[in-house]
This record gives C-alpha cells, sequence and structure tokens, in this order.
C-alpha cells in the first residue's frame, strides 16, 4: 500500500473534524464557522471586526457572511468603537454568551475524547510536529520564490 503523505493526513483528518463538528452545530442551527466564531469573540469586550478574521484565519467574504448569519440569529450585536469611529466592535448577546458555552463545551468534549484515546506523550509529539509543520511554512523554509523562479526558467 502507498504511503499517505503528511498534507492528505492532514486535510482528511481536519474534514472529517469539520463534518462532525457542522453535524453537531446543525443541532443547533449553527455552523463550525459560526461556533468558532462565537469562541473568538470576548465574552466581556467583544472584538473589533477587523481583527476577527486574521485570528480565525477566515477570508473577508466568508466572515461576512458568518457574521451576518450570527447577527440574524440575535448571536452578536455591532456596536462603533469608542476609541475609533470608523471601526466596529462585535460584541456576543446574552443569546450568543449561551452558544458560545454549547460551543466552548463541544470542543473540550472533542479534546477529552481523543486525550482519552491517545497518549500523552503521542499527544505532544502531535503538536510538535504541527508546530514544525507551521514554523516551516511562516518562515518560507518549504517553498522559496528563489525556487520558484529557478524552475520557471
Amino acid at each position: 500500500m502507498k504511503e499517505k503523505t503528511i498534507d492528505y493526513i492532514l486535510r482528511a483528518t481536519w474534514q472529517a473534524i469539520a463534518r462532525m463538528y457542522n453535524e453537531e452545530a446543525s443541532k443547533y442551527g449553527a455552523t463550525m464557522s459560526i461556533g468558532f466564531a462565537l469562541l473568538s469573540i470576548d465574552k466581556e469586550k467583544g472584538i473589533p471586526s477587523t481583527a476577527l478574521g486574521p485570528q480565525m484565519g477566515m477570508e473577508p467574504t466568508s466572515l461576512t457572511r458568518t457574521l451576518k448569519s450570527m447577527e440574524e440569529k440575535g448571536l452578536i450585536v455591532r456596536k462603533k468603537n469608542p476609541v475609533d469611529g470608523r471601526g466596529v466592535i462585535i460584541h456576543l448577546t446574552k443569546l450568543g454568551k449561551e452558544k458560545r458555552e454549547l460551543s466552548k463545551n463541544t470542543v473540550l468534549k472533542f479534546n477529552d475524547i481523543i486525550k482519552q484515546h491517545v497518549s500523552q506523550e503521542k499527544m505532544d509529539h502531535f503538536v510538535e510536529v504541527a508546530e514544525v509543520i507551521n514554523h516551516l511554512i511562516a518562515e518560507k523554509k518549504i517553498y522559496t520564490t528563489e525556487e520558484v523562479e529557478t524552475k520557471i526558467e
């Protein structure tokens, strides 16, 4: 049998996790993106709309759609930034805080179940490998502009 590539394993695993979270969220009329947004918004202070997208790693159009849906469901309200009137701070409503707690419990349950089936040593290795991958990507040590230019010529 052919060995699976690292990116295949990561992509297939993430897709399975996303499907699982979306199935769970759908029971509450939500999506994984909504749950992730709820967890990314500070319960007390809110978050500037410009900071939410980068924090979640979401494209602006997807974030806009998610926030519109959250607003329609009564999970968030947008308020002018008191420091910078041009900006908007996104705050959780009472319902948003309740759904945030539900999202938090869902994520914690996932973590607990995985930790029941994977030793701490293996978890430490998994985290270490993920950190190495992220570091190599962030430092552009996998594909460099020079390599691309050289190969095109």
